[in-house]
């Protein structure tokens, strides 16, 4: 899936008994402790959506049943997979999470009941936070605007509210 000399990885061990993982060619470093992996992405994703990213099993139930699915950069397994590790700069300027229609599919038929529209919604927020906007209200033309569902507009331009 990614390149071998991005997926080299690197183990040691410190007096405490901790391991440090890091990724070669990336900034990454991960601290495993035996009980928990402490990324601060993986925390400010889980405080915004009010969910815990790392109980999603990779089973791709939320993409089979998301109706915007073929229309994503990346399915939502693998927004959830890439959230898991806090990989979340590998999903900047994707429209995936733009995409998403906040229909809540994916999270009825979750196994684990993560609400996987809500991770999508942390996502969106986490751009805007940055002061980025990915749709333009005024560049809608009338036209688009009367032919597309009332919910995909809800959908959309709610970020703008907050």
């Amino acid at each position: 899936m990614y390149p071998a000399a991005q997926c080299e990885m690197r183990a040691k061990a410190d007096r405490s008994g901790h391991s440090s993982v890091s990724s070669v060619g990336t900034n990454m470093t991960l601290i495993i402790t035996g009980t928990t992996i402490s990324i601060p992405s993986i925390k400010q994703l889980e405080e915004l959506s009010g969910e815990n990213v790392k109980l999603c099993m990779q089973c791709a139930t939320c993409t089979g049943m998301c109706p915007m699915a073929a229309e994503m950069d990346h399915s939502p397994r693998m927004v959830m997979h890439l959230s898991q590790f806090g990989m979340l700069d590998r999903l900047a300027g994707s429209n995936t999470y733009w995409k998403c229609a906040s229909c809540h599919a994916c999270t009825v038929k979750c196994p684990r009941g993560i609400d996987i529209a809500k991770v999508m919604e942390a996502l969106r927020q986490r751009v805007l936070r940055k002061n980025t906007n990915f749709i333009e209200p005024s560049a809608l033309s009338a036209e688009r605007i009367a032919e597309l569902p009332q919910i995909a507009m809800v959908a959309a331009f709610r970020k703008l509210t907050s």
